[in-house]
């Protein structure tokens, strides 16, 4: 069981939308929303790869919707903002190759039968915490709405932010007490921008939005701050640094606190349970701490491909459980939760997401986890739990 230090200072990461890793990752999971969107049985594995002026689609995709993949791609790359032909990568210019192919026989026969089976095997995790309101960890919480407020302001206030390129990445390290965060230690922006700016104006900008997204509680005048540490960042995107699907897993997840299982989410259809059972661990660890069950949860599932029900379910509380045995709480989990795919993917109606207001580009930036707008976030099942562990022995 993991101990809560006393005192330690942990740090999360976050990228911008114009970060070449996660330009790949939009234009993979906006291909899978046009697969989707006309057949909902659609089975997408796709893979992209951004460099100077090139994209590579590529991948495993069998659908019957007719989807215009250089077209999506060319529109992920304008909603970005990568429109400027003079930085060596834009929509207009960039070179589009396509090398799709359909989905393996061999993988389709487990997935496709009655008892729908795990697309692969592997093992997901879902965290969830006190630190926040979204019951999130605070340093990656706070790490991607620098870099997304950063965006906003670039995409809303484009003559005030003339001087803002798409590419960012953002770092925050909070000094925690008794397992609680409890002030700021030290924050680091590095933002893509134009030859004329001028450093003070970005670490004005940086300061400011620091001050908006992060509560005052933790702020303080001896914060260190990083901005543009290497002096200038002019060269970014796909053309500073060739960009892939599926490299940015923990800024995806809980910035590196909990465990991962290494499966990576966009462009995978939802059958992939590297995607959809970590959604559903996310959603049950959620629940767990929303029921005041525990202060910290991380659940883990784990599947063999083909096999529909879970190899395994583990939850630990790192010692915050309000129950005697981290055990019990998995009991309860089963008789609540159905974790078999197909099951996850109806309670979660990941095959659909268009009708409920949400889709899976959106997934693509600033975390996958702790936004309202997806299913995975609701807490409505924490009644239920919370009723459920009263035949419980309690601490």
């Amino acid at each position: 069981m993991s101990k809560i230090h006393a005192e330690h200072v942990f740090t999360s990461e976050s990228v911008s939308e114009g970060h070449p890793d996660k330009v790949c990752d939009q234009v993979s999971d906006a291909i899978l929303d046009a697969c989707l969107k006309d057949d909902p049985e659609s089975r997408v594995a796709c893979e992209t790869l951004a460099t100077t002026d090139l994209i590579v689609i590529s991948g495993e995709i069998t659908t019957n919707s007719k989807v215009n993949w250089e077209k999506i791609a060319r529109d992920v790359i304008t909603k970005i903002g990568y429109t400027d032909n003079t930085i060596g990568f834009s929509a207009e210019n960039c070179k589009v190759m396509v090398c799709v192919h359909k989905q393996s026989p061999d993988i389709s026969q487990g997935v496709s039968r009655a008892t729908q089976g795990a697309g692969d095997q592997g093992m997901m995790f879902g965290y969830a915490c006190t630190d926040t309101e979204e019951l999130m960890p605070a340093t990656i919480m706070y790490s991607h709405r620098i870099v997304q407020e950063l965006a906003r302001r670039r995409h809303e206030e484009p003559q005030k932010y003339h001087y803002l390129r798409p590419d960012s990445k953002s770092q925050v390290s909070i000094l925690y007490r008794n397992g609680k965060p409890a002030r700021v230690e030290s924050v680091v922006v590095s933002h893509q921008h134009t030859p004329e700016m001028k450093i003070e104006d970005l670490s004005a900008v940086v300061r400011e939005v620091v001050a908006r997204v992060i509560p005052a509680s933790l702020l303080h005048d001896d914060i260190k701050y990083f901005i543009n540490p290497t002096g200038k960042f002019e060269i970014g995107g796909p053309h500073g640094d060739t960009g892939l699907t599926g490299r940015k897993i923990i800024v995806d997840t809980y910035g590196g606190v909990g465990s991962h299982g290494g499966g990576a989410f966009s462009g995978k259809d939802p059958s992939k349970v590297d995607r959809s059972a970590a959604y559903m661990s996310r959603y049950i660890a959620k629940n767990i701490v929303a029921a005041g069950l525990a202060e910290k949860c991380e659940v883990q599932v784990a599947y063999a491909i083909g096999v529909a029900d879970p190899l395994s379910v583990n939850v630990d509380t790192y010692g915050t459980g309000k129950l005697e045995n981290d055990g019990d709480l998995e009991k309860i989990i089963r008789s609540i939760f159905s974790l078999r795919p197909a099951e996850i993917i109806e309670a979660l109606e990941l095959k659909t997401p268009f009708k409920n207001g949400w889709n899976y580009s959106q997934t693509a930036a600033y975390g996958h986890f702790g936004r309202n707008m997806f299913p995975w976030e609701k807490t409505d099942k924490a009644a239920e739990l919370k009723a459920a562990a009263t035949g419980y022995v309690t601490k």
